[in-house]
Parts: structure tokens; sequence; C-alpha cells
């Protein structure tokens, strides 16, 4: 087993693997920006390392000093977390040709995934269900006309190169699919470095699905339960569940199988994730990426399934096999506690004046901040994650209202006004969701 290991990450998630490395007697090291000096998660590690200004290029973007950091205190592996250096191939490269582990898949597997229409193209040669699109970079906008042309309107315009909801619009027709590839290929060169745009199918009302895999040491590949995220704001997650209210036995086992084909596909080792867009009519699924990290919303998968999937990443980066209980029990919710206006969802950083988690039966808090510390814009605006959990969905809605109203913060704008409104929400209460609640919400 690993016995020394450093986070190259910050807030909630360094909290999180923290705590599983403490459990397990591994040293835990922290790397932190100045103006993350005094957060939780620096105070909790054994050991910190200063490694740059508030700026993220500058500290957690910045392979140097993190690699600088681990050499300094003797690391033996670095887990990046989600975010900032997770999904960057040179990364892990670097890390390896410096001796030490990467708790995560391969190098190749994350360029491979890191491309949509490479993984795509990819998926579809391993049978997993694509959804109409193009199978080359859309090079201009004449050649995104001519595909979408062929597919049919309304299309997504995606950056080949982009992850987490970012780089996305949709055209309804030609004018439309102009102005958006224009907006997509700019803000694709500037936040990835890569132009490239991708035209495909569109569907109005859509369900997002996800399967959580384990790619184990010993080769194999297996996928656990699905969870439903389709509570977004501009593409982005709000709220996660475990099990999905819209995925019957017969179609859990088709996505299940659709997990492990893409996981093979690419040798998959460690924790991954497959996306896809579940038509709630037809019962159609299609593969809408791979992420090539522990996602924000593991905790759910973890509580029905009653595994520490952090725990599973360390000991299959360190070789050892893992046990996996592939059967589920109960039901489980994750609310994205964000430093936003519950409104219009927009940033509303500030100092931490009061931070009162909730407590009770089935209610867990996986938090970044306390009282007294202080959200700057520098970073995502995610603050906690609180995580429910009740024998079936009606219990865990009721616990997550409780929950809710329990947890009181004052200083920085926050979200848990909208989740009250959405946990009363007749459409979300029914199970019968998609995409779009959130904009019918509004």
């Amino acid at each position: 087993m690993i016995e020394s290991l450093l986070i190259a990450n910050r807030g909630e998630i360094a909290r999180r693997i923290i705590r599983t490395a403490k459990r397990l007697g591994i040293r835990a090291i922290a790397v932190h920006s100045e103006a993350d000096a005094g957060m939780p998660f620096v105070l909790e590690a054994d050991e910190a390392v200063c490694v740059g200004p508030a700026n993220p290029a500058q500290s957690y973007r910045n392979t140097e000093a993190i690699l600088a950091a681990a050499k300094q205190t003797g690391a033996q592996a670095i887990h990046p977390g989600y975010g900032f250096l997770s999904e960057n191939a040179d990364f892990a490269r670097a890390v390896e040709a410096n001796g030490l582990v990467w708790v995560g898949p391969s190098a190749d597997a994350i360029t491979a995934m890191g491309d949509k229409i490479n993984a795509r193209n990819l998926m579809a040669e391993a049978g997993v269900p694509v959804a109409p699109g193009t199978t080359d970079p859309a090079a201009t906008v004449e050649a995104a006309l001519d595909a979408a042309a062929t597919i049919g309107y309304p299309v997504m315009v995606k950056a080949a190169a982009g992850g987490g909801g970012m780089g996305m619009a949709v055209a309804n027709d030609e004018a439309g699919l102009r102005t958006e590839y224009d907006k997509v290929r700019g803000f694709a060169e500037r936040m990835f470095g890569d132009g490239s745009v991708l035209i495909e199918r569109y569907f109005p009302r859509v369900r997002h699905v996800e399967v959580q895999i384990l790619g184990l040491a010993d080769g194999r590949v297996v996928a656990l339960s699905e969870r439903e995220c389709s509570v977004q704001r501009r593409n982005q997650k709000l709220v996660e569940e475990a099990p999905s209210p819209a995925v019957s036995p017969e179609l859990r086992e088709r996505f299940l199988a659709a997990a492990v084909k893409a996981g093979e596909a690419v040798n998959y080792r460690n924790a991954g994730t497959v996306e896809c867009l579940l038509d709630p009519t037809t019962g159609e699924f299609f593969f809408l990426e791979m992420n090539t990290r522990l996602q924000v919303e593991h905790p759910i998968t973890e509580i029905i399934h009653g595994i520490d999937l952090v725990e599973a990443q360390l000991r299959i980066a360190s070789g050892e096999e893992v046990e996996i209980p592939l059967t589920t029990s109960g039901h489980a919710i994750e609310l994205r506690v964000n430093a936003e206006d519950p409104k219009r969802f927009l940033p509303g950083p500030g100092a931490v004046k009061t931070w009162v988690e909730p407590t009770g039966e089935g209610v867990r808090v996986d938090s970044g901040y306390a009282e007294g510390t202080t959200v700057t814009p520098n970073y995502d605006s995610l603050m906690a994650k609180l995580i429910v959990t009740g024998a079936t969905r009606d219990e865990a809605i009721e616990r997550a209202r409780a929950a809710v109203a329990g947890f009181e913060i004052t200083g920085p704008k926050n979200n848990l006004p909208f989740f009250a409104e959405l946990l009363e929400n007749a459409e979300f209460l029914s199970g019968d969701y998609d995409t779009g609640i959130v904009g019918r919400m509004r």
C-alpha cells in the first residue's frame, strides 16, 4: 500500500481524500495556494506545502511546483482529485516519469477520452451507442452547416477538448449555428488551447445518467450502479441521485454493459465515469463522455454500495485487489452547496461568518469551508456537498428537506433556498424530470 500521498487539489475533495488516507495510515500531504493557507484541508493534512499565489495557473495547475513539493516531502504518490490537473495526461506522465505513483487511469486513457470526437469514435467501434454526430472536427462553419444538414436540427455545438459541461451550445437553425460555432470555437481556443468543434444531435428532452466504473489492478473493468444527474444549470450539475428513478432493471443492465465496454476499449484502470444521455421516451441512451477521474458526486455511489471509492483508488494504484460490492441498498441524493445566487446562479463569494452543518441519521456533509474561512473568486464556487440517504427515495427527500433547513451559512451567497424549492417541486418529486427542470423552475 502507498505510504505517503500528495493531494494535488484543494477544498472539499482534498479533505475527503485526506480522511481516507489517514484511516488507512497513509501520510497525507497537502499543497495549497497563498490564498488557501488557513483552509481546513491544509490544517488537517500531516504536512502542507505552499505552491504559489491564488491564481490556479501559478499554484494548483503549476506542475513543476507540485512535483517539487512531492520531492521535498518524500511523497510516494499523487492523487489529483477532480478539476485542475486531474485529466491532464502530460501531468500524469510527468508524475510517473518522476518515479511517483499516479492515482488515476493511464495517461493514454486520459488522452483517448480527452478529445470528444476521438472518444465518440472509439466508443462506436467498441459497440457503445453514440448519438448521431461528426466523426472528424468541423474545421469551418461551412463544414458544421453540412454536418447539421445531415444530422438534422437542433444540434449541439461542442468543444472537442471540453469537459464538465463547458464549451457547449445549442443551435436550432442555420443562423443559430453560424453564431454558436464562432462562440464555441473561440471559447475552446481560450479555455482549452484547442478550437476543435464537434456537431452532434441535440435532444430537447433528455436525462443525464452516468455509470461509475473501476478498472482493477488485474485488468478487469467493473461497473457499479448509475447516477442521475439531470438537475443542472448551464450544463453544470446541481443535484445527483442514485439509483436513477428513470432506470429500470433491464435498462440498468444495458447501461452497465455499455460502461464496461467503454472502459475495456481503453484498458481503463482506477476510477472513472461513463456519462450518457437517456431519451426517457424511447429508452435509448447515447455515450456523452468519459470522465477519467473521481467525480464530484461519487459519495452517492459510495453510500448505496457500501464502498469507499477513494480507498479503492488507492488500492488499485498500489496493485492490490479490491472487493467490489455490486449490490445496492437504499437511495442517496447529493446537493451541491455553492457560493452563488439561488435565483440566477451567479457567483457570490465572501467571508464565511456562520457555518453550521446539519446532522442526523442519513446525513453526510463533505465540506471545504468553515466559519472564519473565505470563499474567494479564484476557484470553483462549490463550498460543500450535502449528501442524504434513506431506505427509499421518499425518505431520502424528506431527510434532505430537514438537512437543507438545518444548514446555516452566512457571509457568501448560497443556493440552499433553491434546494428547498426543488425538494417541494412536483416534477422533481415525481422522479419524471429531465435536464430542463431548472429552467422550468425559473
